[in-house]
């Protein structure tokens, strides 16, 4: 299937913005590191306003999002990812950087859906956070973020390498939107 070019207004228009004032990260598939090399930041669906759920097409996302220092996260310890086998640490954000890479305001693209080139069965929200982290296993933070426009439909790919390209394209979409002064006001939500 081509990708779709869809308009996108200079600011968010109805129904955004959507704000999602809390959510942990929770452990996914690992493939966003792993198989693509765009790591997310998975997060509970169910965390998720039912107006995503429910009236929000299936595709990608951008906004903004804040990793929040969590004074009382729990000591680092091992989890199981979403297959119920692979273990991964939950640090909470710990090690970090304070006003680097947590307690800051960074750009995001995020999927909603069901990933139809991975077959999931389950629907999932994930976000990959436009930044460079030093150390990026941060499962168990607490995040705030906004949802301020919608970049594509979901696809499904033939090959991963199509897959990537269009993330790639994504991510572009999204620095580029992000940039512009009607969305910048809306970092504002997250302080």
């Amino acid at each position: 299937m081509a990708r779709p070019d869809i308009p996108i207004p200079d600011e968010p228009k109805a129904p955004f913005p959507i704000l999602i004032p809390h959510t942990k990260v929770i452990a996914g598939f690992g493939r966003g590191s792993s198989s693509i090399g765009i790591p997310t930041a998975n997060v509970p669906i169910e965390d998720i306003p039912d107006k995503i759920g429910d009236d929000l097409e299936t595709g990608v996302y951008f906004g903004y999002v804040k990793i929040i220092n969590d004074s009382e996260a729990q000591d680092r310890h091992i989890g199981l990812r979403s297959d119920g086998k692979t273990e991964v640490e939950f640090t909470y954000a710990k090690d970090l950087t304070e006003g680097e890479d947590k307690n800051v305001i960074l750009p995001m693209v995020m999927s909603i859906g069901w990933n139809p080139f991975f077959k999931n069965e389950k629907k999932t929200c994930e976000l990959h956070i436009i930044h460079n982290f030093n150390n990026t296993n941060f499962y168990g933070a607490n995040l705030k973020f906004n949802i301020l426009g919608y970049i594509r439909p979901e696809l499904d790919y033939t090959t991963l390498e199509a897959l990537i390209k269009d993330i790639n394209i994504d991510i572009d979409v999204a620095k580029e939107y992000l940039s512009k002064p009607g969305y910048q006001t809306f970092k504002s939500q997250l302080d």
